[in-house]
């Protein structure tokens, strides 16, 4: 299930969803039995009377008995059907969730570490100008750096720009999304800049819960940033040319530039200043002296004095820095500090008490399941063994998906379990509940194949629909069987319960009659079903990319659970039913003469 921020989102939907249907099952026993007594009065029709029902009895009564007659052939054109959909399982993609189309882009370029203020704008604004020229962007808002908040620690050199797109009637025909992405990409190559394309909202939420900004990152951990460095580039070198890999670069921890002043001690003295009174001057000079605090409304400004730009622009114009001293009037700088530009970290990242560096990487056009995969398997054979001190951890939307493949492996055996119980406290016997459960991987099959042709990857909102799924099957098969089984109390009546009295013949006979019984309520629910999926499959507004992949499965499986318990149920329960005749002399009806 959902982990992290997203189970956060998600938590209000599945609780209003479990109200409901607990709201519905309430009314289902208490309203509904009295609603039927007031309106279900006189004189009912027979179930043959309805026109509709005689058509589709007519057509399905020869297809169960051809069913009933090759059983074998039956079971058999299920069992491959069941095992070929095992392998289109197996070789499906996987994510953690269906990317959700937030109908706006966010461009988050990386630039050199050491890059200056006024050279960062001018790239904003060469790459504000290119974006505003594609024709389906509306608009176009970039910042480079970090608004005036401790929660937003971005460096001058990453720049943010949201891409509005206009509404997809007003675009290019045959133009898509990643098709727009492409196009930009392509043309906002600029040297000394990695591009990076994700959305707004989901960045955010893959910040806030796992520390990167990508869909993918690899966390190198470790004691020196420089050989957390020289990690990152051989790692990121390899991972280069992998098959859905994009956006890839190296999360920059070298290649800050400082001014570095140093005191000469030796010649202060000459001059009675100490190393406070120059690093007093040199604040000053550069950093700004805070003088007042003006008041505007409930905000308040603090009022410095510092150089003009002009004079602390350069190294140049740091060492003629005036320094007032008490007997030789003003001296540069210089002669009392030596200035100069050295390199060191532009940020210092670190997470459970080590040093940081992180590899990081988009995926588009392949599922980013197999991606990983790829590159685990490609790094592990190069990098089996790092340096001790050094460990390696994938993050990002690969955690997520990690996370929520332990919950459901959790989940779906309590599930199944669950059901399971159910059945059995239903009809009071092991066997008939097992015999149930046979229905569960029979109903995935339709599932499987339509998520598969539909090129959806298996992510959580799939397994979602899987879920639901399960009930649905066992429902409808669970009301097979007890359609039968009072066919079968028909047939002791009318036979006595005893092998003797009993041929395959009447068996088959009181089987077809119950399965045909159980014709319209079946078609029923599934028509009403389909009726209220269906449109899912067509719909374009927002969330939709989420629904889509929760009702494929649905759809899918409740077709193939259906022609499961209208044809293959009732073969089953021919073949239990001819093997207790041969074993026990008679029919052990569920919850009556349980034996086992």
């Amino acid at each position: 299930m959902l982990t992290g921020i997203e189970g956060k989102l998600f938590h209000p939907l599945a609780w209003t969803k479990t109200f409901i249907l607990i709201i519905d099952a309430f009314l289902a026993i208490t309203l509904t039995p009295i609603l039927i007594s007031f309106f279900l009065k006189g004189k009912l029709k027979p179930e043959n009377a309805n026109p509709v029902t005689r058509i589709l009895e007519k057509i399905y009564t020869p297809i169960i008995t051809w069913c009933l007659h090759w059983r074998k052939t039956v079971l058999t054109l299920n069992i491959i059907a069941l095992i070929i959909g095992g392998v289109m399982l197996v070789r499906m993609g996987s994510e953690f969730m269906p990317p959700l189309d937030e109908g706006s882009i966010l461009f988050m370029p990386v630039t050199l570490p050491d890059v200056s203020n006024s050279e960062v704008k001018r790239i904003l604004q060469v790459q504000d100008k290119i974006i505003k020229s594609i024709p389906e962007v509306e608009n176009v808002l970039g910042k480079a750096g970090r608004a005036n908040t401790a929660t937003d620690n971005s460096p001058i050199s990453m720049v943010e720009t949201i891409i509005l797109l206009k509404p997809k009637s007003e675009w290019r025909n045959s133009i898509t999304k990643e098709d727009i992405i492409n196009e930009l990409n392509a043309k906002l190559q600029i040297p000394g800049v990695v591009n990076g394309f994700t959305q707004p909202i989901i960045n955010r939420i893959n910040m806030l819960s796992t520390g990167i900004r990508t869909d993918v990152g690899l966390k190198i951990y470790g004691q020196n940033l420089d050989s957390i460095y020289s990690l990152a580039q051989k790692m990121k070198n390899e991972l280069e040319g992998i098959n859905g890999i994009k956006d890839l670069y190296v999360e920059p921890i070298t290649g800050g530039r400082y001014i570095d002043i140093k005191v000469k001690k030796e010649e202060i003295g000459k001059y009675g200043l100490s190393v406070d009174d120059v690093n007093m001057y040199v604040e000053t000079a550069l950093g700004g002296m805070n003088l007042t605090t003006t008041i505007e409304g409930r905000e308040r400004f603090t009022v410095n004095a510092r150089f003009a730009q002009d004079y602390r622009n350069s190294v140049d114009a740091i060492n003629q820095i005036p320094i007032k001293t008490m007997n030789y009037g003003s001296i540069p700088l210089s002669a009392i500090a030596e200035v100069m530009i050295s390199e060191g970290p532009p940020m210092i990242n670190s997470e459970n008490a080590m040093l940081r560096g992180t590899v990081l990487f988009n995926v588009r056009d392949r599922d980013l399941g197999s991606t990983v995969k790829e590159a685990q398997d490609k790094l592990d054979k190069l990098f089996s063994k790092l340096p001790k001190g050094y460990n390696l951890e994938w993050s990002g939307q690969w955690e997520n998906q990690i996370r929520a493949n332990k919950t459901l492996l959790i989940i779906m055996p309590i599930v199944l379990f669950i059901i399971f119980m159910v059945l059995y406290f239903t009809y009071k016997s092991l066997k008939e509940a097992l015999f149930t459960m046979i229905t569960v991987p029979f109903a995935l099959i339709g599932g499987v194949y339509m998520v598969y042709f539909y090129g959806v990857n298996l992510s959580v909102a799939v397994a979602v629909g899987f879920i639901a799924l399960f009930g649905v099957a066992i429902e409808t098969c669970m009301l097979m069987i007890i359609y039968l089984n009072e066919y079968m109390e028909k047939l002791v009546k009318a036979k006595g319960n005893s092998s003797e009295t009993i041929s395959k013949d009447d068996l088959r006979k009181y089987i077809i009659d119950g399965a045909v019984q159980r014709l319209r309520p079946k078609l029923m629910t599934v028509s009403v079903s389909l009726f209220g999926l269906i449109p899912i499959l067509w719909s374009t507004g927002a969330g939709s990319d989420v629904m889509l992949p929760i009702t494929i499965p649905l759809i899918g499986g409740v077709v193939t659970s259906t022609i499961y318990v209208l044809l293959v149920t009732p073969v089953v329960y021919e073949i239990v039913k001819e093997r207790e005749l041969k074993k026990h002399g008679k029919i052990i009806i569920a919850g009556k003469h349980e034996q086992l």
